[in-house]
């Protein structure tokens, strides 16, 4: 299935889109960092949607997948920019966030920019922060001298075929939007999913945001086989069980 575009002034961003009863709640699904919306949990959500009849949005932050724009000169900013973009001018009614990694970060923030229209949130391996906590604080001096003198650190983390890098941009922007420090408002539902073998993510991460959310309906269903990824059939299945008690469906 090819993507539509959202064109704005300054960008292209490549979208699939369901339509489903307009009087259920729609899911919004927030990919991670250089990650696009063809992923395993997108497409599992999308076919889901579809058997329930659910309205369905997935989409690319600029610089990823079929989106318009270079990874390597974006940051955290932007990426919130196209969410609340495609969120406002795709979306209507009621809905429910999925935020996958940092997209789960992208989650809180929109969430707080428009509580009126969030009836729930679902975080996986949910990293807010993550560019000051897990990358930031846990540079070597080595590196943290690297990062100054060239801008950029390469990114042990990208696949040896699309290397990415980290920038000193992105971490220095960043940390205009850090949630961690003081109380996360909240005015919805909260469930995180996390695995105890994830290796970018620790599980303690998910603790950390539970204790931090204002609103009292939050819980954390941690895997204990479960990684980062996530996208295992049975992982899916709890991933659904999350987005059906909330739907309704």
């Amino acid at each position: 299935m090819k993507p539509d575009f959202l064109s704005l002034p300054d960008r292209r961003l490549a979208y699939q889109r369901l339509i489903g009863d307009p009087n259920g709640p729609g899911i919004v699904f927030l990919g991670g960092y250089a990650s696009d919306m063809s992923g395993t949990k997108a497409s599992f959500l999308a076919e889901r949607c579809a058997d329930e009849d659910l309205s369905f949005l997935r989409f690319d932050y600029r610089g990823h997948g079929c989106s318009s724009g270079d990874f390597n000169s974006c940051v955290l900013g932007d990426w919130l920019e196209d969410a609340c973009a495609a969120f406002d001018q795709l979306t209507q009614g009621k809905q429910i966030l999925i935020g996958s990694s940092m997209g789960g970060w992208l989650a809180l923030l929109l969430a707080r920019a428009r509580p009126e229209r969030i009836k729930a949130m679902i975080g996986i391996a949910a990293a807010p922060d993550f560019t000051e906590e897990l990358v930031w604080k846990n540079l070597t001096e080595e590196q943290k001298a690297q990062l100054e003198r060239d801008g950029f650190i390469p990114d042990e983390t990208s696949p040896p075929d699309q290397p990415f890098v980290m920038t000193r941009r992105l971490i220095e922007e960043a940390r205009q939007h850090l949630l961690l420090g003081a109380e996360i408002k909240l005015d919805c539902p909260l469930h995180l999913l996390q695995g105890l073998n994830d290796e970018e993510v620790p599980w303690r991460y998910a603790l950390r945001i539970l204790e931090r959310v204002s609103g009292s309906d939050a819980r954390v269903t941690l895997i204990k086989d479960g990684d980062h990824r996530l996208s295992r059939p049975k992982d899916l299945a709890l991933l659904w069980n999350a987005v059906r008690e909330f739907a309704g469906v």
